[in-house]
């Protein structure tokens, strides 16, 4: 079968399930959607370039026998043979980068499981979650999110502004809980053995296995949708069915996983917000940092000053540190910079690539270069932004020529020299790729 009829069938199963999810409330049979045409697309939709699991196994060893693998796959999936593998921890920086962050990486056949399950499941829980919510769902992106923020704010004028940050939301995530939530929804028993299964394979972590007791592991192809099932009972419905009735101004959410931010017009309903949301998230196992989960006061600025003497803080949230500024028309607005951390860790990592390839050609540095930052532009180049990727890029050209001049020692590359070098390997300029004012485009070397 084709990869064309292979996506022409799944769409069409994918459509049959959601209609079901519309008009039943709890589905008991799933699993027989999950066949080899299916898998066929899962692994077509498995990101190939991933680190490897704790089998070692890439995605092309894979592919060698393709057809075998997935017929495999799915008589042990159908039979409930299937044995989920442990996922295999790293850690990577985190914030400015002093502290990490633990991934778990499964193996690539598990990542192909994990996808096809989800593929099953989003269409159910498409029906259910809320406008609110962003991360990790079809057609939604981080600048979505990003952009029904500084639109809220603008509509309000500011306001309060609660930071929510969830300790290890990822390794305290209950189980007892999200068995209770998945069962309002789907009680597939093939589809909910496997997922017991991944909640329980283990992690592997200098040399040993270990089973924690809760969580998901970040970086499996099926947590951020448990992630997205969980918060929306905890955070999302009671949001807006208990919070929202009761406060005496507007307000609004937005979340993106488990980064998200709630906007209240009034000071007293962002301070009750704030004084419930520990309980809340207590309730269900979590635990909210101390230090990172605050209230931010937002208050769109006077045009003749700050009036109580006190100017409007600002706020970090998706990589970007939101605050107020004057528009070339003296209006104040939202705008948006990269955030201090996530700009010293990206220019870090810019910084010990250098040095680690140093000895590559100028072409292949080039390249590579080119593609960073072309990434980088792709995410932080947003309206406003424009100071920040231009000192990005000023400073990657920097470490470019520093370890340049260690390459040796006879041959220095001066500043002179360096800026020849430019002229017949110019790294790509700062770009705004997501403006207010067009539509999106890919940046271009």
């Amino acid at each position: 079968m084709t990869v064309t009829s292979c996506a022409e069938v799944v769409s069409t199963k994918l459509q049959r399930i959601a209609e079901l999810a519309s008009r039943h409330r709890v589905l008991t049979t799933l699993a027989h959607h999950v066949d080899v045409t299916w898998l066929h697309e899962a692994y077509r939709r498995t990101r190939k370039g991933g680190a490897v699991g704790v089998d070692r196994q890439t995605a092309s060893e894979y592919a060698a026998d393709l057809e075998g693998n997935l017929r495999s796959l799915h008589e042990r999936f159908r039979n409930g043979t299937y044995r989920a593998p442990p996922v295999r921890r790293v850690h990577i920086p985190k914030g400015d980068g002093r502290k990490t962050r633990p991934i778990g990486i499964p193996t690539f056949e598990d990542k192909v499981l994990q996808r096809a399950v989800a593929m099953v499941l989003e269409p159910i829980y498409e029906q259910d979650f809320l406008d609110c919510s962003y991360g990790f769902r079809p057609g939604r992106s981080a600048h979505q999110a990003l952009e029904a923020l500084q639109k809220g704010l603008w509509r309000m004028h500011g306001g309060w502004v609660v930071e929510v940050d969830i300790e290890r939301f990822f390794d305290t995530l209950d189980h007892p809980h999200l068995r209770a939530m998945l069962d309002r929804r789907m009680k597939d028993g093939v589809l909910r053995r496997v997922i017991h299964k991944w909640l329980k394979a283990g992690v592997l972590e200098d040399g040993r296995v270990k089973h924690p007791e809760s969580g998901s592991p970040q970086g499996g192809v099926i947590s951020p949708l448990l992630a997205n099932i969980y918060l929306h009972e905890v955070m999302d419905t009671w949001f807006e069915r208990d919070v929202r009735p009761r406060l005496q101004g507007r307000c609004f959410m937005v979340r993106y996983a488990d980064d998200m931010v709630v906007v209240c017009e009034q000071e007293g309903d962002a301070r009750k917000l704030l004084e419930v949301l520990p309980k809340r998230f207590g309730r269900y196992g979590l635990r909210l940092h101390p230090d990172k989960t605050r209230l931010v006061r937002f208050p769109r600025p006077s045009l003749r000053g700050p009036g109580d003497g006190i100017r409007p803080g600002s706020f970090n949230f998706l990589g970007f540190t939101h605050h107020w500024g004057k528009s070339r028309r003296g209006c104040w607005i939202v705008q948006r910079k990269t955030a201090k951390d996530r700009f010293t860790r990206a220019l870090r990592r810019i910084r010990d690539w250098c040095r680690g390839h140093r000895h590559w050609s100028l072409d292949a540095q080039h390249r590579a270069l080119s593609q960073k930052l072309q990434g980088h532009y792709g995410y932080y180049g947003i309206t406003g932004n424009a100071r920040a990727l231009v000192c990005f890029h000023f400073q990657v050209e920097r470490a470019w020529r520093a370890w340049l001049d260690r390459r040796a020692w006879k041959a220095r590359m001066t500043w002179e020299r360096f800026n020849r070098l430019l002229q017949r390997y110019p790294l790509p300029p700062a770009r705004v790729v997501h403006s207010i004012y067009r539509p999106s485009a890919k940046p271009t070397a």
